[in-house]
């Protein structure tokens, strides 16, 4: 079952999407094993709104954002895009080169590292406008100008700065020299990974209301990668949590927060940090560390971390299936058990 979003045509609809890495031993670079990076993952996008792609380091959060515009070659599966209400979906996965440039300016990544997905021998100028050039609709010289003055203006950066190169910025403004290199094409979606993780939380704040500000005016979409979850609580209208490779429960932010349903993610709201010194403090047993993705374990990735496991957890993979508890809202989950357990938020009484 996909993560369903609320009426209309979603923006973005990726089913079964998989990613699988050979791994090569030896001399002879003989094939020793697969890694599922990405194992099954379906979800949806709806326009104008934030889901948030939310797990720990490793669990294929990146991989799912790379595969979505092919940066990595899917194993398998579908990713239908629809760029109008009303228009035909077209499948990332089979469309030609041409094709497949003309949806990357409509779905753009935003990184992590700043300093590092920006070329440090170009100026502000050519950064911010590199995608006018490629994909051939910039004019002229005083019209890329012009365009990039205005871009730089909407991030909140002086366009007096636009022959800079980035080691002059800080760390906060080269991440808004980003976003103005994703936004100069108007995208429909943007596949934001992890892009405050790097900065410091008073620049974080700004970068945030900057999205916010970002998504109001242009109407976009965002694919938010992250595993900070107070940012997450901030920006997402919805939620999803991965493991392993996979969804394991996607619902609204207030259902994911206040009511969760998987016990990966009681364990992730149980580990966050909780500005509140009244909340109660979560302990849960059997936390464990996240397992090598060469040696994914049988039935359930998560039963070895599971403090509700049962032998059937060990045996049988669960699917991802709605709760029926959502007040009419859709919550789906992936666990045996999730209609017996009462699992706790933190500050949720």
């Amino acid at each position: 079952m996909s993560g369903l979003v609320s009426g209309g045509q979603p923006l973005l609809a990726v089913s079964r999407l998989t990613k699988v890495y050979v791994r090569e031993t030896g001399l002879l670079r003989r094939r020793g094993g697969e890694v599922r990076a990405v194992d099954g993952v379906s979800l949806q996008v709806a326009r104008g709104e934030t889901l948030a792609l939310v797990g720990e380091s490793g669990c294929g959060k990146t991989t799912t954002g790379l595969c979505i515009v092919r940066s990595e070659e899917p194993t398998g599966g579908e990713v239908l895009y629809t760029a109008q209400p009303g228009a035909r979906a077209r499948d990332v996965l089979k469309l030609a080169a041409d094709e497949l440039r003309g949806v990357r300016r409509e779905i753009r990544m935003v990184f992590q590292d700043p300093f590092a997905s920006l070329n440090a021998r170009m100026t502000a100028l050519r950064i911010v406008g590199e995608p006018l050039i490629n994909n051939g609709l910039a004019r002229s010289a005083a019209a890329l100008q012009e365009r990039v003055a205005e871009m730089l203006r909407l991030v909140q950066l002086d366009p007096i700065y636009m022959n800079r190169y980035p080691h002059s910025f800080s760390g906060g403004q080269r991440q808004r020299l980003a976003f103005a290199r994703a936004f100069i094409l108007q995208p429909k979606l943007v596949i934001a990974d992890e892009p405050v993780s790097a900065l410091d939380v008073s620049v974080q704040a700004q970068i945030l209301n900057l999205m916010k500000r970002l998504q109001a005016q242009r109407a976009t979409s965002y694919l938010f990668i992250a595993h900070n979850l107070a940012v997450v609580r901030y920006l997402s209208e919805r939620v999803a949590i991965m493991y392993l490779g996979r969804i394991v429960e996607l619902a609204s932010r207030r259902e994911v927060f206040s009511r969760p349903r998987h016990p990966y993610t009681e364990l992730l709201l149980a580990a966050s940090p909780n500005p509140d010194p009244t909340a109660r403090k979560l302990h849960l047993v059997r936390a464990g560390e996240v397992p090598a993705a060469g040696a994914r374990p049988s039935g359930c990735p998560f039963h070895p971390r599971c403090p509700y496991r049962e032998p059937r957890c060990a045996a049988e993979a669960p699917e991802l299936e709605e709760n029926g508890a959502g007040g009419g809202e859709s919550h789906l989950v992936a666990c045996h058990l999730h209609r017996r357990l009462t699992l706790r938020a933190p500050g949720a009484g």
